[in-house]
């Protein structure tokens, strides 16, 4: 699978808006022939020029660095010049139009990887890893976008695919011969090849949707009463006065979101309007928008007044909070008797909650964390700070688990679902070979499994998949 390098391609590489520096990228047949046109310079590969850059008229556009790189030894393997040239983007845009006059047309979004990946320089999870690369929000997913641009991941996959091939061939070969009678020793070699990738597919599946919290982050919604110290909590999370604290109940009305780290881990955190029955239309709906943002939440934590509820057991907090204060204004909300307390509060109780005891300054009491089977309580003071460490390493260890960035594996969605269809064939395969010795359904299974895992690196893919993939992409890239 080859692109078509006839169309040569052109795009501004570096990001929009005013820079020291601004690069154009060239890519396709027509390189050499315009990098001589723009410079008036014979350029010899992988060379660096300082050259003025011309129009048609052989009017000075700018000046700055132009280098060359011939097909294939280039990051598409086509013929590609790039030109550094000024960061203006009025300077970078009259470049492009002359080059565009030399008989190119503007790169589509990702259209330079896609020929990359077209040409065998990179396989789809290497080049997805460049578009999450520069989409990294925090060192650890730039550390292990780098480590699938080196390949790690890929390799990974396709060790798996070996292990499927090799297999496949000793089942068929068994169907081939069926006349014969397969030794046990075979058949349990076979059972402990499935039983073996199985666990391999696990292990990379666990790994991945860890890393994916690095990729992606995770939403936290700050829900509770009035004036319990929730957006102090915000406030104190992020580092800064984001949101309005004053003495007066019900001054958040609205939906407050902040982007933070907690060691490399990106979170969304969401502080919300007080949860109570009121009369007042404009906290009517503050309360109904905070009911939205609890059930799209991967995290909600809980806080309560310590010195107005002293109780430690979950079993105490939870009908205290989610029946008698925690009332959905909507009619849309879940409303059953108030004798069935978790079904009354179903909307938290669906979701993972973390129980924050806030105000232990006022309550003279001391930062800790009691465990238990449904979440945590963490008793803490937003004001002062004491016991945050407490909830931050808690959210971390609970939202991606102890496991260092190193271990970890920077997939997409698309990767996991097709990691999860590989996981459920190859369970599909070991049954249809030990229960039932049906060794042709067995060898499909590995066969679908084989094709599963072969669109992780584009081995096996569709136009539609690729076009989706490299449409997010950004220009230039």
């Amino acid at each position: 699978m080859k692109s078509d390098s006839s169309e040569t391609i052109v795009a501004v590489a570096t990001p929009p808006g005013r820079g020291g520096v601004g690069i154009v990228r060239v890519s396709g047949a027509q390189s050499q022939a315009i990098a001589k046109s723009i410079t008036k310079k014979t350029l010899k590969p992988r060379y660096t020029y300082f050259s003025s850059f011309y129009n048609e008229t052989d009017d000075v556009l700018d000046q700055g660095i132009a280098v060359f790189f011939n097909g294939p030894q280039s990051f598409t393997g086509e013929d590609v010049l790039e030109l550094h040239a000024h960061g203006s983007p009025v300077a970078l845009d009259r470049i492009v139009k002359s080059i565009l006059k030399l008989g190119a047309r503007m790169a589509r979004p990702g259209e330079f990887s896609e020929r990359a990946f077209l040409n065998g320089k990179i396989d789809l999870a290497q080049a997805e890893s460049i578009a999450d690369l520069i989409d990294a929000t925090t060192e650890e997913a730039a550390q292990l976008a780098v480590h699938s641009l080196q390949g790690e991941f890929s390799e990974k996959i396709k060790g798996l695919i070996r292990a499927l091939i090799e297999l496949r061939v000793r089942v068929e070969a068994a169907i081939d011969f069926s006349e014969e009678e397969i030794d046990e020793f075979e058949i349990s070699e076979m059972r402990n090849a499935l039983k073996t990738i199985f666990e391999n597919i696990h292990s990379i599946l666990s790994t991945s949707k860890r890393g994916a919290v690095l990729r992606e982050g995770k939403s936290i919604v700050i829900a509770g009463e009035p004036n319990v110290g929730k957006s102090s909590l915000l406030n104190s999370l992020c580092g800064k006065e984001a949101a309005i604290v004053t003495a007066v109940a019900g001054t958040t009305r609205d939906i407050l979101r902040e982007y933070i780290h907690i060691e490399g881990m990106p979170l969304h955190v969401i502080d919300t309007a007080g949860l109570q029955s009121t009369e007042n239309a404009i906290e009517q709906e503050g309360i109904k928008r905070a009911w939205k943002e609890i059930k799209e939440a991967d995290e909600i934590l809980l806080v309560v007044d310590e010195t107005k509820h002293p109780e430690n057991e979950i079993q105490k907090i939870w009908p205290e909070y989610l029946v008698n204060c925690c009332n959905q204004p909507s009619s849309s909300s879940p409303q059953p008797s108030s004798s069935s307390p978790r079904r009354r509060g179903s909307s938290f109780h669906q979701k993972s909650i973390t129980i924050v005891k806030n105000k232990i300054d006022l309550a003279g009491k001391s930062a800790e964390m009691i465990q238990h089977e449904d979440g945590a309580v963490i008793f803490l003071s937003a004001k002062t700070g004491e016991g945050l460490d407490l909830l931050r390493v808690y959210l971390k260890n609970k939202l991606m688990g102890t496991e260092t960035s190193g271990g970890l594996i920077l997939a997409r969605r698309r990767h996991m679902d097709a990691l999860e269809r590989a996981h459920r064939l190859i369970q599909s395969a070991e049954k249809q070979l030990s229960d039932h010795a049906a060794y042709e359904l067995c060898a499909e299974d590995i066969h679908q499994a084989q094709k599963a895992l072969s669109e992780i690196t584009g081995e096996f893919t569709t136009d539609d998949l690729l076009g989706e993939i490299f449409s997010k992409f950004c220009i230039g890239k």
